[in-house]
């Protein structure tokens, strides 16, 4: 696990795991990657706003802030601590059963209470394609209609689905990206659709002014 030490007293140095991808995570800061973190609610408050605030972000394309499931602490600091920035969204991800679309639906309504868009929903664990027999099966069968009836009954845009594809753990667990192992796959192919969605609508959500810059 990559160390991070402060450049000065008040200012973290984020990790490069790609040449155009950077992570910060409290994981970095433990002492050991078994170490739990134990805190209430202040408490990761206040982590939050170090991460916005004191990480050494530089000039960057896009801050991408991974949330817990549900409506806690965290998604609420967060959009209040960049209440002044132009967030451009949210993207909300669900498995196709009925149990994960529950709490989706809660998430939604907690973005439209908040004033944040939605920039749309992404159904992971889409469907299993058999490397061999190439024959689909439903892992998390959609008895509701998954997240594309979700979608269509809530008006909010499907970014698109993933299917479940084993080599994604493994490229996760390895630390290698799953873009350059298998460039090829039906889950990459995804992958890339629903990236190209979100950067449309950042683009086309983006003041007039600084896209002029």
């Amino acid at each position: 696990m990559p160390s991070v030490l402060p450049q000065c007293p008040s200012v973290y140095v984020f990790q490069y795991v790609e040449e155009n991808l950077g992570v910060m995570s409290v994981g970095f800061l433990l002492g050991s990657p078994d170490d739990a973190v134990i805190w209430r609610g202040p408490k990761k408050n206040g982590m939050i706003k170090q991460f916005l605030r004191d990480v050494d972000w530089g000039e960057i394309d896009y801050l991408i802030v991974d949330t817990p499931p549900g409506t806690s602490d965290e998604h609420l600091s967060v959009v209040q601590y960049l209440s002044t920035t132009h967030i451009d969204g949210a993207v909300i991800v669900t498995t196709p059963q009925e149990v994960a679309l529950q709490d989706v639906r809660k998430e939604i309504n907690f973005c439209h209470k908040v004033k944040l868009p939605v920039i749309g929903v992404v159904e992971n664990m889409s469907g299993f394609v058999c490397p061999k027999c190439k024959k689909e099966s439903q892992i998390f069968p959609p008895t509701t209609g998954g997240a594309e009836k979700m979608c269509h009954t809530l008006n909010v845009p499907l970014l698109g689905k993933v299917p479940l594809d084993p080599e994604i753990g493994k490229s996760c667990d390895t630390g290698r990206s799953f873009f350059s192992e298998i460039p090829d796959s039906s889950a990459t192919l995804s992958y890339r659709a629903i990236i190209q969605r979100i950067q449309d609508h950042c683009r086309h959500s983006c003041p007039q002014e600084e896209r002029n810059l």
